[in-house]
């Protein structure tokens, strides 16, 4: 039974250290999902569509039914001069159509005459209308028009926001690779340096090689040692840069750990012909021309609401008057409280000047619109472009460090067969190290310009 157990142990510890291992390469889609989850910036984005939903709701509230009380007293030298209750009940509606219910209970020596009631109090139902100015819109109907395309507009101003995060995300990802790959070029030319010294010194000591060869052989160690240098202190920060973008799920930063690597394979897996030539680009779905129709549909309504300013302020009320409310005959015309109210600026000079300003706002969006899609579109074609231009640019670029790979191969076999001189395969190499951090940048940049269709709202 313990020797069962000793194996299962085993088996366990072999199973964990393979799986380690193979996290041990960070994709770029698994690195842009922990930012998705996790990047603070993200979830800050997030807090708009709850402010938005917040200033929903708070428009909402103007429709909210409404029930108040008011009391009244007055008592001077042993007398009750007053003592008015008033409850009242009121339904506001979509247009402006008020339903009122209210109850009186008035008693005093000086009580006002039109505030007697009968001794169990007096209630009232009725309407309040709007027949003019406010009758299809208003203030509080605006008011919740435009919460509700100010939470659209919210939704597509935090899809703006991620993908921002996103499109920097990437490109920090896409010079950590290429810092990477960098330093494994370095990396491998220091060691065929360090390789090549090591037979040199060992020709010279055996009478084949002359002392200046293993000088020459000793400088070049030391040039491609301070390159490797550089480029590991390089890929150091890049590496603390993208640490920036990993936090935990309890808001903690994380720090990416140096056996961590990139996929070297990213641009060959992210930026293929079929998915290039299959994006169809819509300006008008790319959230920031949304956002735009949104605010232009509020400025609509705001324009709407100023026109119906410069119409006259009539309001009409009727209420129907009982002591018994619970008999229904008991509602008649002949006992009832109404009125009409009329109010009309003469020279209108503050709602002309607002219906102006409103007309010039929504001018001034009509214009931003036409722009935007134009950018936009340009901004695809430009990006689609560059993209298939790089692809070009690296597929040559490939060729020709394959080229240099020959040539420094040949160089090698002449070196070894007493044709060629250490100075020559060091500028042959000279060139095959430029062409391969030639063809790393081009794909670096190719995958820069695959970051800049997220921007684009394309993230396949």
């Amino acid at each position: 039974m313990k020797y069962f157990y000793v194996v299962i142990f085993l088996w366990s510890s072999c199973f964990l250290q393979a799986q380690s291992n193979e996290d041990k390469i960070l994709s770029l889609q698994e690195f842009l999902g922990y930012v998705k989850l996790y990047h603070p910036m993200v979830k800050q984005a997030n807090l708009t569509l709850t402010q938005a939903e917040a200033k929903l709701l708070k428009a909402r509230g103007a429709f909210d039914p409404k029930l108040a009380y008011k009391l009244s007293k007055k008592e001077y030298k042993d007398k009750e001069y007053y003592d008015k209750q008033d409850v009242l009940f009121k339904i506001p509606t979509w247009y402006g159509v008020e339903f009122k219910a209210a109850y009186e209970n008035n008693t005093g020596e000086y009580l006002n005459p039109e505030s007697t009631v009968p001794e169990d109090g007096l209630f009232s139902a009725g309407v309040s209308v709007s027949v003019a100015k406010n009758l299809l819109i208003n203030d509080r109907m605006a008011q919740l028009k435009q919460a509700k395309l100010f939470n659209k507009q919210a939704e597509a101003e935090q899809q703006l926001q991620v993908n921002q995060i996103l499109h920097d995300a990437t490109k920090t990802y896409a010079k950590w690779l290429q810092l990477y790959k960098n330093n494994s070029v370095y990396n491998s030319f220091l060691t065929n340096a360090e390789t090549r010294f090591s037979g040199i010194v060992k020709s010279f000591k055996a009478g084949d090689k002359a002392a200046i060869d293993t000088v020459e052989a000793a400088v070049l160690v030391d040039n491609r040692m301070l390159l490797q240098e550089k480029s590991r202190l390089a890929l150091l920060k890049a590496r603390l840069e993208l640490s920036n973008y990993l936090w935990s799920s309890e808001n903690t930063p994380v720090e990416l750990q140096e056996d961590v690597l990139p996929d070297v394979n990213v641009v060959t897996n992210f930026v293929t012909e079929e998915l290039i030539d299959t994006i169809q680009f819509k300006a008008n779905e790319h959230p920031k021309f949304t956002s735009l129709q949104f605010k232009q549909q509020s400025l609509v309504v705001e324009k709407r609401l100023k026109m119906n300013n410069l119409l006259p302020e009539v309001n009409l009320q009727y209420n129907f008057l009982t002591e018994k409310p619970r008999e229904i005959n008991s509602l008649t015309r002949a006992n009832y409280k109404g009125g009409i109210e009329v109010k009309f600026p003469l020279f209108l000079r503050k709602e002309r000047g607002d219906l102006k300003l409103a007309k010039a706002k929504l001018n001034d969006i009509d214009f931003e619109l036409q722009q935007q899609k134009v950018i936009l579109d340009n901004k695809f074609t430009a990006t689609k472009t560059a993209i298939q231009s790089y692809k070009k640019q690296l597929k040559t670029a490939k060729k020709m460090v394959k080229g240099y790979q020959t040539m420094v191969a040949a160089e090698e076999r002449k070196f070894t067969l007493g044709d060629s001189s250490l100075f020559l395969i060091n500028s042959r190499e000279a060139k095959l190290i430029e062409a391969k951090l030639k063809a790393i940048e081009t794909e670096n940049k190719l995958l820069e310009e695959r970051a800049n269709l997220i921007l684009l709202n394309q993230q396949l």
